[in-house]
């Protein structure tokens, strides 16, 4: 999933790339062996590499240790991460120097923040997930791209607080597009999520929607693999409607919540469920014309 999402958003040598919820550094670490195998790399490709690109920040002790061994192992000698919480950080001081080109990000959701913590964001919210979206736009630079994993509920909630970010997303930014995936695809039991791929400094005009449909159950021994994701890949580039896929048009939502349910039209309708009292009267009919048939073969064989 994570080798998808940075596929996706492509990005380039020479750009800066940032995980604001860097946990294990999975998008860094994908990230790095994208551009490594991206072109046939110079010696000021690969110092950029080292020394330029990559930038992380972790709350937690264990993750942040984790997430730097994992970037060492992975060849990025010297990673830039840093050991704090990111949210503690006011995003009115976030200056252009601050900025970066990418963000590709998993933020922890279900969480609650302190009031002290929600009074640096202009959308005052404790949900993690919303804080760390409020600042994800902030800090990408005019142009920058970003692959963000949310909880799907944040399409459709209507809570003050999810309107007005569903709603400075689509002013902000481009929504170009959202991968709708099923429940335990990040290894969270039951819970399910999206992908929201965004560049930041047009307002979205068009939505295109992948919804992924997969004929088993996920989980830690049968997770996604490349061979599931082919057709949202290959879609995405045109951003063409199949069973699977549709577009949305923002002129068209509901401009007081923005909802952008996940709600594909072009799916097949399933076979409506029989009521009970109607399966037994269609058992009753059939009871009946065995019964007349058997009486008309009984009196033919007299």
């Amino acid at each position: 999933m994570i080798k998808t999402i940075v596929k996706v958003v492509a990005p380039e040598i020479g750009q800066t790339i940032y995980d604001g919820a860097v946990g294990s550094a999975r998008f860094l670490c994908e990230a790095f062996e994208y551009l490594k195998h991206s072109k046939t790399l110079t010696t000021t490709d690969v110092i950029t590499l080292q020394k330029q690109t990559f930038y992380g920040k972790e709350k937690k002790s264990l993750a942040y240790i984790i997430g730097t061994m994992n970037m060492i192992l992975h060849g990025v000698e010297a990673p830039n991460i840093v050991h704090t919480n990111t949210l503690t950080e006011n995003i009115a001081d976030l200056q252009e120097k601050d900025r970066y080109d990418i963000v590709l990000a998993n933020p922890p959701f279900g969480g609650k923040e302190r009031t002290e913590v929600q009074q640096n964001f202009p959308i005052k919210t404790g949900e993690t997930a919303s804080l760390f979206l409020q600042h994800f736009i902030k800090i990408l630079k005019a142009g920058g791209k970003a692959g963000v994993v949310i909880k799907n509920t944040f399409l459709s909630n209507t809570d003050n607080a999810s309107i007005s970010l569903r709603k400075l997303l689509l002013e902000s930014s481009n929504l170009h597009t959202v991968l709708d995936l099923p429940g335990g695809t990040f290894n969270r039991a039951g819970v399910k999520t999206v992908v929201l791929f965004f560049e930041k400094g047009q307002a979205t005009e068009k939505v295109w929607f992948y919804q992924l449909n997969l004929d088993r159950n996920l989980g830690k021994t049968n997770a996604l693999n490349e061979k599931d994701l082919a057709e949202f890949v290959e879609l995405q580039k045109t951003q063409a409607e199949s069973e699977n896929s549709w577009n949305i048009q923002v002129k068209d939502i509901d401009q007081t919540t923005f909802d952008l349910s996940a709600k594909n039209p072009n799916k097949k309708a399933e076979a409506p469920l029989r009521q009970p009292e109607d399966i037994l009267a269609a058992m009753a009919a059939l009871d009946k014309e065995s019964a007349d048939l058997l009486a008309t073969i009984k009196t033919l064989l007299k």
